[in-house]
């Protein structure tokens, strides 16, 4: 009972210590910004066509120049799409990655993305679809933009619909890159009223701690 004890005291003690890191080394932002460019986005104006409320956040992670892999920061729009390859391959990512493998992969959605490999090579053109949950519907230089809450397979309005943005920047006065994550969920199927998003509040708080997850374990992969 003993060493059950030290384990499961070691365990706690390691969990906090990675929730307490997550909690420092990110920063969640909520609501989003009014002057946000998601909300002038072709995206978000096809598939908000009702203008509902929205569960909304950025989360932010700043890393030195100086951590980061210099052949990242030579051209435009390599530092986002590696990083959106390191959310989508990286740890983070792969326990949801293989309970929807083992739910949907199979002949329907073979043309999507499913294997690590896949997810660390694609450069996420619109009309991307991963593992029967995301689709890439806008690619710019600083910012790969996936509609989700349902499979890519339903095209229609949906009562779980969303966007999740993964950018990047480079702060040159702060020496420092920016790592984000945009999450902006909604009801598209019908008017909703109200000004309250459409996730309760504490699945609202579990998202932004996997959010905090992703970012760092998709940070991994642009950093030496």
């Amino acid at each position: 009972m003993g060493i059950i004890k030290k384990v499961n005291l070691g365990t706690v003690g390691l969990g906090a210590g990675a929730l307490g890191y997550l909690g420092l080394s990110t920063t969640i932002v909520s609501p989003l910004p009014a002057d946000d460019p998601l909300w002038r986005s072709k995206s978000y104006a096809q598939f908000n066509t009702h203008h509902n409320a929205s569960t909304q956040d950025v989360c932010l992670k700043r890393i030195p120049l100086s951590k980061i892999k210099p052949e990242l920061l030579q051209r435009d729009g390599d530092l986002a799409l590696e990083f959106c390859r390191g959310v989508w391959s990286g740890i983070g990512y792969r326990f949801q990655r293989a309970y929807l493998a083992r739910k949907y992969q199979g002949p329907a959605t073979a043309g999507q993305l499913w294997t690590v490999e896949q997810l660390a090579r694609s450069t996420y053109e619109p009309g991307t679809q991963l593992t029967d949950h995301f689709e890439v519907v806008e690619k710019t230089p600083s910012e790969i933009t996936v509609r989700c809450g349902d499979s890519p397979r339903n095209p229609n309005p949906r009562d779980s619909d969303g966007l999740f943005a993964i950018g990047a920047a480079v702060d040159r006065e702060r020496g420092e890159a920016v790592l984000a994550l945009k999450s902006c969920f909604f009801n598209s199927r019908i008017k909703v009223e109200g000004i309250q998003g459409p996730m309760p509040g504490w699945i609202e708080l579990l998202h932004r701690w996997y959010s905090r997850l992703l970012i760092e374990t998709g940070s991994w992969r642009v950093t030496r």
